[in-house]
């Protein structure tokens, strides 16, 4: 049985080291993450030529299912997405097996397996994102009596926000049976395109996360999303905290700042549980890739949550796994596995 169910956009990273004017010639900002237009498409045929060039299995949501899985006993998590049956895939399908993540992949035969630039300049990342097969994800995948089992078998759910982009459908499906059976259910809002285009798709599933896990530069996206008059990162975790919700779980927000202090805000009743946690910094020259070092810490976060482990603790977790990630070249850990002690 697997404890965890993860639903994401599975990407093949093509991660390389560019200069500041490589970003710049593509319009492109530091830590940043956008779905690519016209304009950016050539950039996938230029890195592929770069002999530095390094193919890393991706996707948000498939980087902290694989991390997850790192974390938990063998055969704890399912990840579900939509791939093209290409040599792609079979990369993705391989990166996942070292890991012991299990993927139940929808396959599109018409269009390749989606691919993203991963522009890494000094300790910052810009990604760049082709979706292609992973734009065709459908519910549907979900009626197959296997899959569904698989639903009904887990304990928790994660989704990555991307996922607004391609099937709100497919979150609101898993979304009602986590509150109909009581099962914490997880959104990443994964980028800050997410509440800025894709609000009223995220509208739809918000009312049924019970931990809503951003970084600063999403949280600023969304105050401005929604209009917010106080922009204070407090304030903000406090009015997400306090948005309608299906279940009667309080809803949990945690917002990441690198390396500022990580805070939570619970909504009880009326009232609010605030936390602050200072970050356990790593030595400038420990860092080889901040690359996947958020999907890290959700990976710590909520393989807690599967554990029962207590918020304090789950962030200690998240924070301890981001660490890891940090010392690794790509959305990576460690081998041989280590242990949170």
């Amino acid at each position: 049985m697997y404890e965890l169910v993860c639903l994401g956009n599975p990407l093949l990273d093509l991660q390389l080291n560019v200069d500041k004017a490589y970003l710049e010639k593509y319009d492109l900002k530091d830590n940043d993450a956008i779905l690519a237009e016209e304009k950016h498409l050539p950039i996938y045929e230029e890195i592929l030529k770069n002999p530095d060039l390094i193919l890393v299995a991706g996707g948000a949501a498939q980087n902290t299912a694989r991390g997850a899985q790192y974390i938990l006993p063998p055969n704890s998590v399912c990840y579900f997405g939509c791939v093209g049956n290409d040599v792609y895939k079979d990369k993705l399908v391989e990166a996942n097996s070292q890991y012991g993540l299990t993927t139940k992949y929808m396959i599109d035969e018409e269009h390749e397996t989606g691919k993203c630039a991963a522009l890494i300049y000094q300790h910052h990342r810009s990604l760049v994102t082709d979706l292609a097969a992973a734009n065709h994800f459908k519910p549907e995948h979900f009626d197959i009596p296997e899959n569904w089992k698989i639903v009904e078998n887990a304990k928790v759910f994660y989704i990555g926000g991307f996922h607004l982009t391609v099937s709100p459908e497919a979150i609101v499906k898993l979304g009602k049976h986590a509150a109909e059976n009581n099962k914490p259910f997880a959104i990443n809002l994964s980028a800050p395109f997410i509440p800025q285009f894709f609000k009223a798709a995220l509208d739809q599933v918000l009312p049924y996360a019970d931990y809503i896990i951003a970084n600063e530069s999403e949280a600023e996206a969304f105050a401005g999303a929604y209009e917010l008059q106080d922009k204070d990162i407090v304030s903000i975790a406090k009015y997400i905290a306090k948005l309608p919700k299906v279940s009667s779980k309080p809803r949990t927000v945690i917002f990441t700042q690198g390396t500022e202090e990580t805070v939570t805000v619970s909504a009880e009743g009326d009232d609010f549980v605030i936390n602050k946690f200072p970050v356990h910094l790593l030595e400038e020259g420990k860092i080889a890739d901040s690359n996947g070092a958020g999907d890290a810490f959700a990976a710590g976060f909520i393989a807690s949550v599967v554990e029962g482990k207590s918020l304090n603790d789950s962030v200690d977790v998240g924070q301890w796994a981001a660490k890891l990630s940090l010392q690794e070249v790509g959305p990576s850990f460690p081998f041989p596995k280590q242990t949170f002690a």
